[in-house]
């Protein structure tokens, strides 16, 4: 399984929704992550069973997500429990046509909460978490998605990089392996408020997702990932989630700015580590 390309691209320029404009935001260079086909059993089929995502196997049978090098997994669990209604508050004039949503854990390929564009304005919907994977990683039509992303060189990713098909995904806290069989470290910022991660997403995908299902047609998203601030470092050294923290870099992102402007991580010390989500 190769790399998935080797020129760096980005969205492009847009207007800002909502809360206003995007000064002052530095810039991050590509980097390159590898997507490679990573299977978890119990992750997927028993979502019952997340009690501990430290305890999840390998199987032909589970989960293909995005994973370093290395095969460690990267940001495969976060927690949204945001409700509804704070979301229609921080966004002027967001349609809300996600129905009801269940707060919690987030695991890959569920259903989960992104604020995307609307042709009216920002709408709130449900999407499921995994992004088309390239077919070179593809051994069989069954593709589980790709849940996290580096690599904004890509010619496969650059496509969805500008402006229809930017999102924020809501969350709360978000997790990162501790090491095998010792679970995950959960994070959250050190100072309240909402936060988002930088996501990108496509709507009316057909794949076959799980062979029992079949092919089925799906909003998919995923979001993307840049080096780790020193709190994530310590515990995954390669790799941490983009995370919005504020109005303006949420503006910024759904209205287009270039995703190397907003691919870095959040400053040393804004995270605290937490021993469960919240």
């Amino acid at each position: 399984m190769g790399d998935a390309g080797a020129q760096c691209g980005d969205g492009g320029a847009g207007n800002g929704i909502g809360h206003g404009g995007a000064g002052g935001l530095s810039s991050q260079s590509c980097g390159i992550i590898v997507p490679v086909l990573f299977l978890l059993r119990q992750c997927v089929n028993r979502p019952e069973a997340h009690r501990d995502p430290g305890e999840c196997r390998h199987s032909e049978f589970g989960y293909a997500g995005l994973t370093e090098r290395g095969g460690e997994i990267l940001c495969n669990l976060y927690s949204a429990t945001m409700p509804q209604e704070a979301m229609r508050r921080l966004f002027k004039g967001l349609t809300d046509d996600a129905g009801n949503v269940e707060p919690g854990r987030v695991y890959p390929d569920q259903g989960a909460p992104i604020i995307r564009n609307g042709e009216s304005g920002p709408e709130l919907v449900k999407a499921r978490w995994g992004m088309p994977s390239p077919r070179s990683v593809l051994k069989t039509e069954r593709d589980p998605g790709v849940t996290n992303i580096r690599n904004l060189a890509s010619p496969h990713w650059r496509r969805w990089l500008g402006r229809e098909h930017r999102c924020l995904v809501p969350l709360t806290s978000f997790s990162e392996p501790r090491g095998k069989g010792k679970g995950f470290q959960w994070f959250v910022p050190i100072e309240d408020g909402p936060i988002f991660f930088a996501g990108i997403e496509t709507r009316g995908w057909t794949s076959v997702r799980k062979v029992k299902d079949g092919e089925t047609t799906d909003d998919l998203f995923a979001f993307l990932t840049s080096p780790p601030n020193a709190e994530v470092g310590a515990i995954h050294p390669k790799a941490m989630p983009v995370i919005l923290t504020k109005p303006e870099e949420w503006d910024a992102w759904l209205g287009g700015i270039s995703a190397a402007e907003l691919q870095r991580p959040l400053p040393d010390g804004a995270l605290k580590l937490i021993e469960d989500p919240i």
